[in-house]
């Protein structure tokens, strides 16, 4: 796909989820620097291919992408704002509802900033072209935002091969807490209760526990600061899950005759939203198909 309005970005944040970003603008075409406060990540990114370091003679790029964790993004973006890298700006923060209101706050351009955050494919590691590809990319606007600049993102948004999806921030951030977040957490809980086990009852475990605890790995040290962004609907959602397992404790506690009857009803309710996500599923890759198809 040639570029038509975005023909050049910077990407600040060269970790998996940066480096990725401009490997993918890049082999669209796109002219890419790269910036992070780390000179080594710099480096590894553009021995990957991804683009060439940022210098202060590069005039203003058609895009910013802040790529960094959500505690720095408004920092990040207000910078580059005033230092005049990019006429659009977006990020890939994994929360938006604190990010885009403290970036109101801070006085940021709000008309030169879409909030945004790509959502790479399942069990993707380490920086890749592809990694978004067929993958959703959400966007959250503001109702000020232009249509100029809503534009820019979505090109960068379809030269990495993903399919925009525009939500409020505050839909984003509930979502992300049901899908992502909790299951984050959950995963945690139950990862760190294999601990206390003998190390030689560790190698009973199946896969079916290892993909259960794999969502531990995905985000590595940044954990705590995702989210905490997103407290309220993460805390929401674990209150809710608390309750249904402290129902289930207290079933088995109880040992009556009714407890597998009981369980039977609390699992079938698992089950159906094991299906609904498995159709889902069937359903993106269904579109993907259809989508190549169209070439």
């Amino acid at each position: 796909m040639t570029p038509a309005f975005l023909r050049t970005a910077v990407v600040i944040g060269c970790g998996v989820t940066g480096t990725s970003v401009a490997l993918a603008l890049t082999g669209a075409g796109v002219d890419v620097v790269l910036a992070d406060r780390d000179a080594r990540a710099v480096a590894r990114a553009q021995e990957r291919g991804a683009g060439t370091p940022w210098t202060p003679t590069r005039p203003p790029a058609d895009v910013v992408v802040v790529a960094t964790p959500p505690s720095a993004v408004v920092d990040v973006l207000h910078d580059a704002q005033a230092r005049g890298l990019g006429h659009v700006c977006t990020d890939t923060a994994g929360t938006k509802d604190i990010v885009a209101a403290e970036a109101e706050l801070r006085g940021c351009d709000l008309k030169g900033y879409v909030p945004g955050h790509p959502l790479p494919a399942r069990g993707a590691t380490g920086p890749s072209a592809s990694r978004f590809t067929g993958r959703p990319w959400i966007l959250c606007p503001y109702d000020t935002t232009p249509r100029w600049a809503l534009a820019a993102v979505a090109e960068l948004v379809a030269l990495c091969g993903a399919v925009r999806r525009d939500m409020t921030p505050q839909e984003h951030d509930r979502a992300m807490a049901a899908v992502s977040h909790v299951p984050y957490v959950v995963a945690a809980v139950v990862a760190g209760g294999l601990l206390d086990l003998d190390p030689d009852l560790l190698p009973l475990a199946g896969d079916e526990l290892a993909t259960a605890v794999r969502a531990v790995a995905d985000v590595p040290g940044a954990g705590g600061d995702l989210l905490a962004h997103n407290a309220g609907p993460v805390a929401d959602r674990l209150d809710g899950a608390a309750a249904a397992l402290a129902a289930a404790a207290r079933m088995l506690h109880r040992g009556e005759d009714t407890v597998p009857v009981e369980l039977a009803l609390l699992l079938e309710l698992g089950e159906r939203g094991r299906a609904a996500l498995e159709t889902a599923g069937e359903h993106r890759t269904a579109e993907d198909a259809r989508r190549r198809d169209r070439g």
